[in-house]
């Protein structure tokens, strides 16, 4: 249930919707299997899996849903070699060369018919939404997945109007300063020892991990104009992160106080009530780091909507 990577958005006058609505539309989306020629599909599932048939799990203002993606994959070389030999047996019997269209026919026909033997991949995104913050959190490690995933619950809603968030002092900027010059650290700010660099002149990337960042070293590839587009960072007993340049959150490690408050949590061996448990700390959490985080980086940019 510990989120690993987090892509954050603000949500833009968005009607408040009740838990009882908002299952019955998401099972109205639920994820059913692919047929025939279907390539992929996505659609929600239970966040405690095969324990539970409950799609919905709210908990004070923070919901927990999980939507899934499956989709067949077909290797192009597969494919290709299918119909090289299709194609090398019909020149062959019709003593002639195949024309572009012709082969481009045959391809798709291969295509068509090894789709629905082709392996399956499911990967799962879980959601978080903050109805009290009106901030939308999807946990995977792509900006084009959780696009997918709000795409899914737009189409669920009828509706969603949500953009990235946003500071008012970009994160590169932030970090390259923090690393400049350490006294200008938020106080409740722990540098990690991991950092990506980024040259000005050109698409240069210098990535670095168990480094000191405040080294004479790294002082020096800042002072030719380098600038940090990742930076490994930590809030004193809540998580620690990689903060990215377009405000992802990703490497997300827990505190042991949280996590230690997780396990000492009376679960009698539910495994919902335990997910549940897991999810509301995890919330708290990511709720009260994302506030520290804009706070760091001088609050919240204002969007036009």
């Amino acid at each position: 249930m510990w989120f690993k990577n987090l892509f954050i958005y603000r949500l833009h006058g968005a009607a408040q919707i009740d838990a009882g609505e908002l299952s019955k539309a998401l099972e109205s989306q639920a994820m059913r299997p692919l047929h025939g020629n279907e390539s992929r599909r996505m659609g929600w599932v239970p966040p405690a899996g095969r324990c539970s048939s409950q799609v919905l799990h709210e908990l004070q203002g923070h919901r927990l849903m999980t939507a899934v993606r499956k989709e067949r994959i077909l290797p192009s070389s597969v494919v290709n070699e299918e119909l090289a030999d299709r194609s090398g047996a019909i020149e062959a019997s019709e003593n002639r060369k195949l024309m572009r269209r012709e082969k481009a026919a045959i391809k798709e026909q291969v295509y068509e018919e090894l789709l629905p033997r082709a392996f399956v991949r499911r990967q799962s995104s879980d959601v978080w939404w903050d109805t009290e913050r009106q901030l939308i959190a999807i946990n995977t490690g792509s900006r084009t997945r959780a696009e997918e995933v709000l795409d899914l619950l737009r189409e669920t809603l009828g509706s969603l109007k949500v953009t990235p968030l946003s500071s008012q002092t970009l994160p590169m900027r932030a970090m390259t300063t923090w690393l400049i010059d350490p006294a200008s650290r938020p106080a409740d700010m722990q540098i990690g020892d991991s950092v990506v660099l980024k040259d000005k002149g050109d698409d240069g990337v210098l990535r670095g991990r168990q480094l000191d960042l405040d080294s004479d070293e790294m002082h020096q590839h800042l002072e030719v104009g380098r600038q940090a587009s990742q930076l490994a960072l930590s809030i004193e007993g809540q998580i620690s992160f990689v903060l990215h340049d377009d405000l992802a959150l990703k490497s997300l490690r827990f505190d042991d106080a949280v996590i230690d408050k997780a396990n000492d949590a009376d679960d009698g061996d539910d495994q919902v009530a335990r997910i549940e448990t897991d999810f509301f700390l995890m919330a708290q959490a990511l709720r009260a780091s994302i506030e520290q985080l804009i706070e760091w980086l001088d609050g919240e940019a204002e969007q036009c909507t």
